[in-house]
């Protein structure tokens, strides 16, 4: 079984020409995991043995015990897409959010988080207009995210965070 340890150590870029061999297809939760056996979109089983507290984002590269470059796909989840009327509106759910150390994506004028019938409730109750759909799951880092990148430009970003589950805060 071949091992990924490591992130390809530079963005992918133009400039270089490096082939994507595989992919790995893995949801918002095993992506956080630093020790995990997945499986390849080829079928190829792999084991993932990456430094604790790193996350995987859908588009990065990482870089297999045989060399192979291989790329991340999040794959779509089942998570609550919440629109808001005000900014004020979406700003108050993120906080009640926050307060509960929940996972969100933030979008221009929306957020998304796992679905979750309590919280989907509680936002429902705040105003918000809750659609379940099911789409890539990338959360902020968050304040503590600690050198983890971002997509911002598309509007992606990542939330570590859980007291008892391995994940950073």
């Amino acid at each position: 079984m071949i091992e990924i340890r490591s992130r390809f150590p530079m963005q992918p870029n133009a400039a270089y020409e490096v082939k994507v061999r595989d992919h790995l297809r893995l949801p918002f939760e095993l992506r956080q995991k630093s020790r995990l056996h997945a499986t390849l979109t080829s079928g190829e089983e792999v084991a993932i043995v990456l430094p604790r507290g790193q996350v995987l984002r859908g588009g990065d590269w990482v870089v297999a015990s045989d060399g192979r470059v291989i790329e991340v796909v999040a794959q779509p989840e089942k998570v609550l897409h919440v629109l808001f009327a005000t900014a004020h509106a979406l700003t108050r759910a993120a906080y009640h959010l926050g307060n509960r150390h929940v996972a969100v994506q933030l979008g221009a004028g929306w957020l998304r988080i796992a679905a979750d019938h309590v919280l989907e409730e509680m936002l429902r109750g705040l105003g918000a207009s809750v659609s379940a759909i099911e789409a890539p799951f990338e959360p902020e880092a968050g304040a503590y995210g600690g050198g983890h990148h971002t997509h911002d430009e598309m509007g992606h970003g990542g939330k570590i965070h859980d007291h008892f589950h391995g994940h950073q805060h």
